[in-house]
């Protein structure tokens, strides 16, 4: 298997919100008590394990071989990272981790994970979100610069834009502030790198703060992903599916895309009553606990670098 890693031209990334992975302590200086087991959502160590290995086994079912890159997103601090990669399911994975330490009030982070057979990062950095009046602080932008096995270089950016929360319009200058952060690194790299953006942008294909990138001529290879059992976006609301993660891509990379899709794999759906067909199977309705994977489903590209 090592030595199939070394002579493939294929380079796989996936992009998956994890849904609030948390465990079990608290993190002095963070909103995270409601994740705690004596808090509002009784989070116990049997439920945080449970979660770390459905995450693994969501990983794992996104493609015939293990992922070469993993962009996640809504975890909480470098001990659930370890836990992940060393002693969940996906601990003969061999992934190595990058990830942020933000001031996000409620402690969420984003990470890339790794495998040193295929990427070997050469530097990496947080990008700050100054916040703006009257924004909460929220998480740094992952910036990762990589080796491919290939010989090519590759600038990774993995982002968790600030929430809708009070409305598109009122919250849409929060999620644009991100965007202008990345927009004055973007400059810096220059236009004829290969670049990757991805990440839970808490907004759709269409949005003002997804057409600043496209302006920088970015294109965004994800926008009509679909999975074979019938997902038409990574997130479902009210009975129809969109897409608040993407995946954004440079000129020069865009041409060696070979595929796209959600993983939509049957064992991470569940039927909803209210609205009829699937949905992702999530961790928590509202409080109520069940034993599912998350409220977005994975993206999946399969790049060609030969």
């Amino acid at each position: 298997m090592f030595l199939s890693l070394l002579l493939s031209s294929f380079l796989t990334l996936v992009e998956l919100n994890c849904e609030n992975l948390f465990d079990t302590h608290h993190d002095v200086g963070k909103e995270d008590t409601e994740f705690l087991p004596d808090g509002s959502r009784h989070w116990t160590a049997t439920k945080y394990w449970g979660k770390l290995n459905r995450i693994g086994q969501e990983i794992l079912s996104c493609s015939d071989d293990i992922p070469d890159l993993v962009a996640l997103v809504e975890v909480e601090n470098d001990s659930v990272l370890r836990d992940l990669t060393r002693r969940s399911l996906l601990r003969q994975a061999g992934y190595q981790y990058l990830m942020t330490e933000s001031p996000d009030v409620r402690g969420v982070d984003v990470a890339l994970l790794y495998q040193p057979a295929s990427f070997r990062p050469l530097c990496y950095d947080y990008i700050e979100v100054p916040p703006l009046e009257e924004m909460r602080p929220t998480r740094d932008v992952l910036y990762v610069t990589g080796c491919c096995v290939s010989g090519d270089t590759i600038h990774i950016f993995v982002i968790h834009s600030p929430s809708r929360y009070g409305g598109e319009r009122v919250s849409r200058p929060n999620r644009l502030q991100v965007i202008r952060q990345l927009q004055h690194h973007l400059v810096g790299i220059g236009p004829h790198a290969s670049v990757i953006i991805t990440g839970d942008f808490n907004d759709y294909y269409d949005s003002p703060a997804l057409k600043e990138l496209y302006a920088l001529g970015l294109q965004n290879i994800t926008c009509d992903a679909q999975g074979k059992n019938g997902a038409k976006g990574t997130y479902r609301y009210r009975g129809e599916w969109h897409s608040l993660d993407h995946v954004l891509v440079s000129p020069l990379i865009y041409n060696k895309v070979d595929s796209v899709y959600i993983n939509d794999a049957p064992f991470l759906l569940e039927d909803e009553p209210q609205y009829g067909g699937k949905r992702p199977f999530r961790t928590f309705q509202g409080v109520h606990y069940q034993p599912g994977f998350s409220d977005h489903l994975p993206i999946v590209v399969r790049f060609n670098l030969e």
